[in-house]
C-alpha cells in the first residue's frame, strides 16, 4: 500500500545539493510549472521543508529538525542509508536515482588495481628522490579478484577486471548473478573461505543490517596479502582493524573511497599509511542529468497513480 494517496503530483520541490543551481535549471527546462528552491544541503532550513512537498538530496539537511511537509524524498545517490533512520517516517515515499554508477566505479577499481600492480606509488617516490630503482612488475592477468556485491556496480567491476584477464568470483546475498563476467558466484556465508584465495577484494555493497561490519577483523585475518578496495560504504569494514590487518600482512594494501565517518577525520592513521590510497567518496558521482531524469521518471509515475520502480525497499535497505 502506498504511504501517500496516489496519484500524487507535488509541485513544491526543495533541492539540497552542491550542484543545486544546475539541477534546478535542468528541471525547470523540462517541467516549468514546478516551484523549486535550491541550496547546499547544509543551508536547507526547516522553513524550506515546511514549504516543500518533495525533497531531492543525498542526505537529510542537518539544520532541520523534521522533514516538515515533505511526503516524497528522492535520494540522488545509489546508497540510501542516510535516509534509513527511525526519524524518517515510513509514510514518506523514498526513491533513489536509477543512474548507473557501475562504469565510473569500475574505472576507479581498475585504476587502483593497476596502480598497486604497477607499483606506481613506489616508482613515483623513487622519481622524486632521483633514484634509478628497477623492480619486478608482475602482470595483473592471471590474478584473482573477489567482488562482494554483484549488482549493477559489482557486475561492471567484474566486466572490466575480466577484460584485463583477471579471474573474477562474486559474492551476493542470493549466491546468484546473471553476469557472465563472474567465473562463479557464492552466498555470503562462503566469504571466510573465499577471501584467502583473492589478490583483489572489491566491496560494492550498500549498508544494511546484514552488511554492517561484514568485513570484521575475523574476515580480514583470513586474507592472504590481498588488496582491499572499498567503493560501497565505509561501515561495511571494521575500519579500526585495517591498520592491524596491514601490519599483520593479511592485507598488502587498501584503496578506500568510503569511510565510517566522512570526511575522514584528520586523526585517522589511514591518511599517512603509504599502503593505503584514500579518495574522498568520488568513485561514482551523480550527474545533473542522472539526478534530474531519475526524479522526473519517478514524478511521472507518481502523477499516473503508480509507485515508482525506484522506490526503496526499507526492509532490504536498497
Amino acid at each position: 500500500m502506498s504511504p501517500v494517496a496516489l496519484p500524487f503530483a507535488p509541485r513544491r520541490i526543495v533541492i539540497g545539493a552542491t550542484a543545486h543551481a544546475e539541477l534546478t535549471s535542468y528541471l525547470r527546462e523540462r517541467r516549468p510549472e514546478l516551484e523549486i528552491r535550491g541550496a547546499r544541503m547544509v543551508e536547507i532550513t526547516q522553513g524550506d521543508l515546511d514549504w516543500a512537498e518533495s525533497y531531492i538530496g543525498f542526505r537529510r539537511p542537518p539544520g532541520a529538525s523534521s522533514l516538515g511537509k515533505v511526503r516524497w524524498v528522492h535520494c540522488t545517490g545509489a546508497g540510501v542509508d542516510a535516509w534509513m533512520t527511525p526519524e524518517i517516517s515510513r509514510d514518506v515515499i523514498l526513491t533513489r536515482t536509477p543512474e548507473s554508477f557501475g562504469p565510473a566505479i569500475a574505472e576507479w577499481a581498475v585504476s587502483r588495481v593497476l596502480a598497486f600492480q604497477q607499483q606506481l606509488a613506489e616508482v613515483m617516490q623513487a622519481q622524486r628522490e632521483r633514484k634509478w630503482a628497477p623492480r619486478e612488475i608482475l602482470p595483473v592477468r592471471g590474478t584473482r579478484a573477489l567482488v562482494v556485491g554483484t549488482g549493477d556496480v559489482g557486475s561492471a567491476v567484474a566486466r572490466q577486471l575480466s577484460a584485463l584477464g583477471v579471474d573474477v568470483t562474486g559474492v551476493s546475498r542470493t549466491g546468484r548473478s546473471d553476469e557472465p563476467a563472474f567465473a562463479a558466484v557464492y552466498p555470503v556465508d562462503a566469504l571466510p573461505h573465499l577471501v584467502g584465495e583473492a589478490q583483489w577484494i572489491v566491496l560494492t555493497l550498500p549498508i544494511t543490517p546484514a552488511t554492517r561490519g561484514l568485513f570484521s577483523r575475523d574476515i580480514l585475518s583470513r586474507c592472504r596479502g590481498a588488496v582491499l578496495l572499498n567503493a560501497g560504504r565505509g561501515a561495511v569494514v571494521d575500519e579500526a582493524a585495517l591498520s592491524g590487518a596491514l601490519d599483520q600482512g593479511w592485507l598488502r594494501g587498501a584503496a578506500l573511497d568510503v569511510f565510517e565517518t566522512e570526511p575522514l577525520p584528520e586523526s585517522s592513521p589511514l591518511w599517512t599509511d603509504v599502503r593505503v590510497m584514500v579518495s574522498p567518496h568520488i568513485s561514482g558521482l551523480t550527474t545533473t542529468a542522472g539526478a534530474g531524469d531519475g526524479f522526473l521518471e519517478c514524478l511521472a509515475e507518481l502523477e499516473s497513480g503508480r509507485l515508482p520502480a525506484w522506490v526503496v525497499d526499507r526492509e532490504r535497505g536498497y
